[in-house]
């Protein structure tokens, strides 16, 4: 009787796990990193849709790892998430990022699911993980002045006539080779930790020719801005127009690939603790979380990618492209730091960045005030709602 209760509970705290991951994949990891593309009429709200479904599910599974365990064992000190724990966090967090999305508001996932996690974790009994607390709060503090600015400043040397197009874009896309060939891949690793493409390759060449780790890694970046410069270069040389494009939805590819490198923490981060004695291997864990975000992402990501791609701001592609790239940016800290971030945070602030550049007319300051406000909102009422829950339901059934 204790097994097949046992099994049962599992059974739905696996459910809520996945409705969660829906949940985020029509939410802020389904709609955020193609919003800025679709605002620049460079791709189809549905294509949209398609497309950062499968870019998700491949995140997930090759670089959600690090927020997958600190969602699950670094928000408190001293408790383990149990079965009732984890479905009283994963469904609170769940409804209400539901409600955001077909409310037509974006709520922070991040928000959601970490005020979810801390107020079941303290209501079992744990301790505040102050040292964690500092990292998140300083991260999703400096987001919206760093995502921003950065886009700001991106998108103004974009309209200067000081730098040519045919420089400034190349440049750019220089940058992000870069950045690609140094982010982390699980895959790459080994005991559950990434590597980069660099540090792998160095790896390799090593065993072939002797030589400095740091020159190889050196040589390898290099060739990386080489690439990104001169594909860039080629395709602005032919049609300004196409080349800006076809950039801002490589980003809008990198920044959706990196969505589910996050998300998928929180989805199954509080679920992982509970799979232990079952040796599950962490990557099947992540393949059905990134699952559950690409039937998100196909199933209700659209309204969401349609309201921030036209409430927001009319992005042309040279804003959109100042947009994008702090947001991979941030994005890809986070996932390093195995910091639970907001793809909704990071997106909104760099859409605002980039559209005051333009000046602030294409910016909606109300929806801006409603926005910022449902940030907040979402992570008290989280915390309550999951402290209050389970307290209640452990006083009802689970100490009985």
């Amino acid at each position: 009787m204790v097994a097949v209760v046992s099994i049962l509970t599992l059974l739905i705290a696996a459910l809520a796990s996945l409705f969660m991951a829906w949940s985020i994949g029509a939410g802020s990891s389904g709609s955020t990193p193609f919003a800025p593309a679709v605002g620049a009429n460079a791709i189809s709200v549905m294509r949209a849709g398609f497309m950062v479904g499968l870019l998700g599910l491949a995140g997930a599974v090759l670089q959600g790892a690090n927020v997958t365990e600190a969602v699950g064992a670094e928000l408190v000190v001293g408790s383990v998430l149990t079965a009732g724990a984890s479905i009283v966090a994963l469904v609170t967090a769940a409804l209400l990022v539901a409600v955001g999305v077909f409310a037509g508001y974006p709520i922070a996932t991040a928000f959601t699911v970490t005020g979810a996690v801390i107020g079941v974790g303290l209501a079992n009994g744990g301790a505040p993980a102050l040292i964690k607390y500092q990292q998140i709060f300083a991260l999703w503090t400096l987001t919206p002045f760093v995502g921003g600015g950065t886009a700001y400043v991106t998108a103004r040397a974009l309209r200067s006539d000081a730098v040519p197009e045919r420089y400034s874009i190349p440049a750019l896309g220089g940058l992000m080779g870069a950045l690609i060939v140094n982010i982390q891949f699980t895959v790459l690793g080994s005991n559950g930790t990434g590597k980069s493409l660099a540090s792998a390759l160095t790896t390799t060449f090593q065993q072939w020719i002797p030589f400095s780790s740091l020159g190889y890694e050196f040589l390898i970046t290099l060739t990386g801005i080489l690439i990104g410069t001169l594909l860039n270069y080629r395709a602005i040389m032919n049609s300004p127009e196409t080349g800006q494009r076809r950039f801002l939805l490589v980003l809008g590819g990198l920044v959706a690939f990196s969505a589910g490198g996050s998300q998928v923490g929180l989805a199954i981060g509080p679920l992982v603790p509970l799979l232990e004695r079952f040796v599950i291997p962490l990557p099947m864990i992540l393949l059905g979380g990134g699952i559950g975000l690409l039937l998100g992402s196909w199933t209700g990501a659209p309204r969401m990618i349609k309201a921030l791609s036209q409430d927001y701001s009319s992005l042309g592609p040279r804003r959109s492209i100042a947009a994008m790239i702090p947001s991979f940016a941030i994005a890809q800290i986070a996932v390093a730091l195995g910091i639970p971030v907001s793809f909704n945070e990071i997106i909104v602030s760099a859409i605002i960045g980039s559209g005051y550049a333009a000046g602030s007319s294409g910016v909606s300051r109300k929806k801006m005030a409603y926005t910022v406000a449902a940030w907040v909102v979402s992570l008290a009422l989280a915390f309550g709602l999951s402290y209050g829950g389970f307290w209640t339901l452990d006083r009802l059934f689970l100490s009985s």
